[in-house]
């Protein structure tokens, strides 16, 4: 979803280049991870920039890569 300048997302998602199962939700705060057939993951659940950030630095602790990150128009499961 487009988000306009005075605007500001209720959420984020971000893919990663690896698909990750269940029991690395602890890992990640709690954030639900969602393993895609194309080898991806959708992490999802963040609420602001700060968890945004947070996350950034577990991916590049992991070595993983981001594929994509979007904004959302609200609350993401």
């Amino acid at each position: 979803a487009a988000v306009t300048a005075h605007e500001s997302p209720r959420g984020y998602r971000v893919r990663v280049a690896r698909r990750l199962d269940d029991t690395w939700a602890a890992w990640f705060d709690g954030f639900t991870l969602r393993a895609a057939d194309d080898g991806t993951t959708l992490v999802s659940g963040l609420v602001d920039q700060a968890q945004l950030h947070g996350l950034f630095a577990k991916l590049r602790d992991l070595g993983l890569e981001i594929v994509s990150v979007d904004a959302t128009d609200g609350p993401t499961p």
